[in-house]
């Protein structure tokens, strides 16, 4: 990272909203759905795991709240948008380039679950 701070490995719940920030800015409920799409329903996040992680996630400065805005597939009121920063992206670099080694080292070594 540029400024010398490591954000990896990164906690579930932080690789899955960094995830879905990377494209565009969401609300909380957004980011719970995109999880849950993401995961393919694997992982479900409450709201406590989404904003627990969303506040250490802005002390970090991994993602900024970008302002209230209406989302016009809901109610009329006005909602919390989060964005991920330069930080935010370049943590999320960091940990799928981590993935991707983890994986080659298992192909590597034919230690891959058998498919079935």
């Amino acid at each position: 990272m540029s400024d010398g701070k490591t954000y990896t490995p990164l906690t579930p719940a932080v690789l899955y909203i960094l995830m879905a920030l990377a494209y565009e800015q969401k609300h909380g409920y957004g980011i719970m759905k995109q999880v849950e799409e993401d995961s393919e329903g694997k992982v479900t996040m409450g709201p406590g795991t989404l904003y627990g992680s969303l506040k250490r996630m802005l002390d970090a400065g991994l993602v900024v709240e970008s302002g209230k805005k209406v989302d016009p597939k809901m109610d009329d009121q006005r909602r919390i948008y989060y964005m991920i920063t330069g930080a935010g992206q370049e943590a999320l670099d960091a940990e799928l380039e981590r993935y991707k080694r983890v994986v080659t080292v298992t192909k590597r070594r034919n230690a891959l679950p058998a498919q079935g």
